[in-house]
C-alpha cells in the first residue's frame, strides 16, 4: 500500500480512521462467524474438556504471533518506538490487573472485545456489559479509580528495553517465529481433534491477521505522517472503548484516530455476519440478578484492563505478539483469574442444584 497517497487523499486522520473502521469490520466479521472467543477457551480449560473453542482460539493466536513476527523480518513493521518497550511497564499491574480482568470475564461471560462482536448480533446484555466497561475504563484512567490503578501500577515496575522478551533472552525474530509456529501446530492439533471445520479455522485465521494488520497499518501511518504524531498500536478494546464513547459525549471537533474507526467497525462486521448467517437475535437479561453479576464483571474488566495495559486482546494476541513480558503476564493473569472465578463462582458459591 502506498501509505503517502493514502494520507494525500485523505489526510492523516481520515486515513487513520478508515483504517480502523476497514480492520474492524473484518476482525468483526470474521470473530462473529469463528466465535473466536478468550472466556469460552478458558472455561473449557477449567472444565477439564478443551475443546473446539480452545483449537480456534490457539490457531488465531498463533496466526497473530507469526503474521506479526513476519512483518518485523520482512521489515514491514518495526517494534523500535512502541510504548511496550519505550515507557516502563508495571509488573505488578500486569499480573493484578490480568486477575481482576480475568474475574470481570468470568462473571460477564464475556472478555470485551466478544461483548462488541455480541452486541453486532443483537445481544442487549453485553451491549449494557460493554458500556458499564467503558465508563470504568474511562473512570481508571482519568478518574475515580485512577489513583488505586497509580498505587498498584508502582508497586513493581520495570524499564522499556527489559519488556522486550525477544531482546532480553536473545532469541532473535526467528527465534520467536520458531515459537509461535509450535503454538500453531498444537492448535492444528486441536483443531484435528476436534474436527473443527475447515471454514471455521479459515475465519479464525483471518481474526489473527487483523492483529498484524493493526500493526502494520498504523506503522505505515506513522512512518508518513506529517501534521500529527500517530501512535503505534495494534487491537485492543480498553482505551479505545472508552475513548469512543467520550468521542460521542464530548463537544464536536474531537481528533480523529484508528480506534475511533475500529470500535463501529467491528460492532458493523459482527452485525453483517450475524444478518448474513441469519443468527441475529434481540437478547435480554432473565432476571435481575444476572444483570447484577454482568454489570460487575464490566466494572472489574475495565479496571483491570486500564491496569493491566491492555485487555484479553489488546495485550493478550497484540502485546504477546511482539514479545512484551507484561503481555504475557496480562494474558496468563486473565486466565488464572477466570478459572478461579469459575471454581469459586459459578461451582461452589452458586452452584445450581438439579430441578
Amino acid at each position: 500500500m502506498n501509505f503517502e497517497a493514502l494520507i494525500t487523499q485523505f489526510g492523516e486522520e481520515y486515513a487513520l480512521l478508515l483504517g480502523g473502521l476497514v480492520i474492524g469490520i473484518i476482525f468483526g466479521a470474521a470473530a462473529q462467524q469463528s466465535r473466536f472467543c478468550l472466556r469460552a477457551a478458558t472455561m473449557e480449560v477449567a472444565h477439564g474438556k478443551p475443546a473446539d473453542r480452545m483449537a480456534i482460539w490457539l490457531v488465531t493466536f498463533a496466526i497473530a504471533l507469526i503474521a506479526t513476527q513476519l512483518l518485523i523480518i520482512g521489515g514491514l513493521f518495526d517494534t523500535n518506538g512502541l510504548r511496550q518497550f519505550s515507557n516502563r511497564g508495571s509488573l505488578s499491574g500486569a499480573i493484578i490487573g490480568g486477575l481482576v480482568f480475568g474475574i470481570g470475564m468470568a462473571l460477564s461471560r464475556a472478555c470485551s472485545g466478544r461483548m462488541l462482536v455480541l452486541t453486532g448480533g443483537g445481544n442487549l446484555r453485553a451491549l449494557l456489559t460493554g458500556l458499564v466497561f467503558a465508563v470504568a475504563a474511562q473512570a481508571s484512567l482519568e478518574g475515580i479509580f485512577s489513583p488505586l490503578r497509580t498505587e498498584i501500577g508502582s508497586w513493581w515496575t520495570i524499564d522499556g528495553p527489559s519488556r522486550n522478551l525477544i531482546g532480553v533472552t536473545g532469541i532473535g525474530n526467528w527465534g520467536a517465529l520458531a515459537f509461535s509456529v509450535a503454538w500453531l501446530l498444537l492448535g492444528v492439533y486441536m483443531v484435528r481433534k476436534h474436527a473443527v471445520s475447515a471454514y471455521t479455522v479459515i475465519l479464525g485465521c483471518v481474526v489473527g491477521l487483523m492483529i498484524a494488520a493493526a500493526w502494520w497499518f498504523n506503522f505505515g501511518v506513522s512512518s508518513n505522517a506529517f501534521d500529527i504524531v500517530v501512535p503505534v498500536h495494534s487491537l485492543s478494546f480498553a482505551s479505545p472503548t472508552s475513548d469512543t464513547l467520550m468521542y460521542f459525549l464530548s463537544p464536536p471537533g474531537a481528533a480523529l484516530s484508528f480506534d475511533l474507526g475500529l470500535i463501529p467497525g467491528v460492532l458493523l462486521g459482527s452485525m453483517g455476519a450475524a444478518i448474513a448467517s441469519r443468527t441475529f437475535k434481540i437478547e435480554g437479561f432473565q432476571d435481575p440478578h444476572t444483570m447484577i453479576r454482568y454489570m460487575i464483571g464490566g466494572v472489574f474488566m475495565g479496571f483491570g484492563a486500564i491496569l493491566a495495559g491492555g485487555c484479553a486482546i489488546g495485550a493478550g494476541v497484540s502485546g504477546a505478539s511482539v514479545f512484551a513480558v507484561t503481555a504475557w503476564l496480562t494474558l496468563w493473569s486473565i486466565w488464572l483469574g477466570a478459572v478461579v472465578t469459575d471454581i469459586v463462582v459459578d461451582r461452589w458459591l452458586f452452584k445450581k442444584q438439579p430441578g
